[in-house]
C-alpha cells in the first residue's frame, strides 16, 4: 500500500522555521540553510520562526544557542516571534508517546546500535512483542507498516520509502531518556503552525517517518523542500562534526553574497559593494528554489 503524504491542499498562510542545534556556532553549510529557509518565507510574504533544537544535551555547547541567534541577527536574518526551545517542551513529547502508545503504537527496546546495523541499519522487530516497560535503559521505539509512504519535495521531486522494509520501527525516545528529534519536530512543527519546511538533503531520509508520526497524531501535513548540502573535500557534510569554521559576521555581506551562490542565486556582480539590507532584498525579489533542482550535493569552494 502507498500513502501519499498530501494534507490538506488548501491555501494557507505561509510559517517557515530555522531549527538550528546548539552544539557549535553556525557555519557556512547551516548558514547556507537558513538563507534558504529565510528567503522562501520571505518571498511568499510568510512568517519565520526560530526554534532551538536544544534536545540533546551532552552535544550541546552552553553558549551556542546565544552564538547562533547573534550570528543570524547579525546577517539581518531576522525572525518573528519569541524562540521556541525544545527543552522546555518536554511535556508535549511525553503527551504524544502517550497517545502513540494509547494506539498500541509504542514498545520497549534495549538492542544496542550495533545489533541494528548487524541488520544493514534496519531495525529488524527484536523486542515488538514487548510491553511499554519505562525504565531505565530502555528506549521506546513507535511501530511502523509494511506501507511506502510518498511525498513531493519541492525541489528533489517525487520522494518515497517503505518504513518497515527499509527503516523498522523507529526511536522516538532514547536509552538515555532524551527525545528523539523525529518526534519532537513533529509535535513542534505542529504547535507552531509550520507550512513549509526547508532544510539540508541530509534530512530528507527522515520526511517520511515525520510524515507518519504526523498522520498517527492528527498533525497537519507540511510542504517540504530539502536543499543540497556542502561537502568538503573528502565527500564529507560541512557540520560541526567534520571540524566546519565558524562564520565570521563582521563581515556580512560577503557571507551572504556566497550563500546566495551556493544555493544557484547567481547574485548580481552590482551587489558586491552592497549593504547587507540592499542583497537580502534582492534576494527575496529573485529567490528561485527550482534552481537547485535535482542538486543533492555541493563543494566546499568559493563560489563568489
Amino acid at each position: 500500500m502507498t500513502v501519499k503524504a498530501s494534507g490538506d491542499t488548501s491555501p494557507k498562510p505561509y510559517i517557515g522555521r530555522f531549527a538550528p542545534s546548539p552544539s557549535g556556532p553556525l557555519h557556512m553549510g547551516s548558514l547556507v540553510a537558513a538563507l534558504a529557509s529565510w528567503c522562501d518565507a520571505r518571498s511568499n510574504d510568510g512568517t519565520w520562526l526560530m526554534r532551538m533544537e536544544d534536545l540533546d544535551p551532552p552535544r550541546e555547547s552552553p553558549e551556542a544557542a546565544d552564538q547562533i541567534l547573534f550570528q543570524i541577527e547579525a546577517l539581518g536574518l531576522h525572525w518573528d516571534g519569541p524562540v521556541l526551545y525544545q527543552s522546555a517542551r518536554h511535556a508535549a513529547y511525553q503527551e504524544a508517546i502517550m497517545a502513540l502508545a494509547s494506539q498500541g503504537l509504542v514498545f520497549a527496546c534495549d538492542c544496542s546500535r550495533q545489533q541494528v546495523q548487524d541488520h544493514d541499519g534496519i531495525y529488524p522487530g527484536t523486542c515488538r512483542d514487548r510491553s511499554l516497560e519505562d525504565r531505565p535503559g530502555m528506549a521506546l521505539r513507535c511501530r511502523v507498516n509494511d506501507m511506502t509512504l510518498a511525498f513531493d519535495d519541492r525541489i528533489q521531486g517525487r520522494q518515497q520509502q517503505n518504513l518497515a522494509r527499509e527503516v523498522g520501527d523507529f526511536i522516538i525516545r532514547r536509552k538515555d531518556g532524551f527525545f528523539a528529534y523525529q518526534l519532537a519536530v513533529v509535535v513542534d512543527d505542529a504547535f507552531q503552525g509550520i507550512t513549509d519546511i526547508v532544510r539540508g538533503i541530509d534530512l530528507m531520509d527522515s520526511t517520511p517517518r515525520q510524515c507518519y508520526l504526523q498522520q498517527l497524531l492528527g498533525c497537519p501535513a507540511a510542504t517540504y523542500a530539502h536543499i543540497p548540502v556542502i561537502v568538503n573535500r573528502d565527500g564529507q557534510k560541512l557540520s560541526k562534526q567534520h571540524m566546519a569554521a565558524p562564520i565570521d559576521t563582521t563581515h556580512p555581506a560577503p557571507l551572504l553574497l556566497a550563500a546566495l551562490a551556493y544555493l544557484g542565486q547567481d547574485p548580481d556582480p552590482a551587489l558586491s559593494a552592497a549593504a547587507p539590507g540592499d542583497i537580502l532584498a534582492w534576494a527575496i525579489r529573485h529567490w528561485d528554489p527550482s534552481r537547485l533542482a535535482g542538486v543533492t550535493v555541493l563543494p566546499e569552494t568559493q563560489p563568489v
